[in-house]
């Protein structure tokens, strides 16, 4: 298949600041009006190689305007502090919540950065024990960072990831709380929950269908949106990418899951 015919040309994602945020979002955003949903979550809402990711296909089908507020590689950090995204899930008649990971927030092991989730700041004394060997100020992304470890001991690790796990559940019924608006998770991923969990190079990674249940309850809904629910096999067609970033969108869901879940959105909204 030719490069045109793929599409691999990167595309402008006609970045949007927002008052009283340093982020910046993906546009045109329709601000001037009280937005009907709201749609956080990472890179899969923000729709980083697609041209029209699923907030944007809810903008069209939808009354009132729908604001995507994805946050590329966010964490639970980000979104639950960031001043544009608390000031709008308060307008919010109903949020659209993508589960995001588990290992992009800070925790009793190491610190994130506080709005870019992926970068790896500081490893804790208790990280440093159970791992003395380890020289920490060679990582500069938590999953490179935390496949080291792994690749270390097994055994260690699965203290690390029990911490995460539930540090992920209580963060995220947390934030489910405070939350007035109905919340609606969305499951939106090449990966099922039930899928082993073992490739760190999958997301939400670390987060399982066990985790899933603990904080739907506290939601309105949940969506699960995989390859197998459309039969969606092709990896890289319909998507927008750069030469070098091939592989990061071979790891991102295609347009026919982004169409999928807005249809099932759609029903639920």
């Amino acid at each position: 298949m030719s490069i045109e015919q793929r599409g691999r040309m990167p595309l402008d994602y006609h970045p949007v600041a927002l008052p009283g945020s340093a982020l910046r979002f993906r546009g045109p955003l329709a601000t001037d009006r009280q937005p009907s949903v709201v749609c956080i979550g990472g890179s899969e809402t923000f729709g980083r190689f697609i041209n029209a990711p699923f907030p944007a296909q809810l903008n069209e089908a939808c009354d009132g305007p729908v604001l995507n507020l994805g946050v590329m590689n966010a964490g639970l950090d980000v979104l639950m502090t960031d001043p544009a995204i608390l000031g709008a899930l308060d307008d919010a008649e109903a949020v659209v919540l993508q589960i995001i990971s588990a290992h992009n927030m800070s925790n009793r092991f190491y610190t994130v950065h506080p709005r870019r989730n992926d970068r790896f700041l500081t490893a804790s004394a208790i990280l440093r024990t159970i791992y003395p060997q380890v020289d920490f100020t060679e990582f500069n992304f938590t999953r490179h960072m935390l496949t080291h470890l792994h690749d270390l001991s097994a055994d260690r690790f699965e203290i690390i990831r029990n911490e995460l796990e539930a540090a992920w559940i209580a963060r995220m019924i947390r934030f489910l709380d405070q939350i007035v608006a109905p919340v609606h998770l969305l499951w939106l991923s090449n990966r099922a929950p039930d899928d082993d969990v073992g490739d760190m190079s999958m997301d939400p990674l670390f987060v399982t269908s066990r985790m899933l249940e603990h904080v739907a309850r506290h939601a309105e809904s949940l969506t699960i949106v995989t390859p197998d629910t459309v039969l969606e096999n092709d990896e890289l067609t319909g998507k927008f990418f750069g030469p070098k970033e091939e592989a990061a969108a071979r790891l991102l869901p295609g347009p026919g899951l982004h169409d999928y879940a807005t249809r099932e959105l759609l029903k639920k909204l």
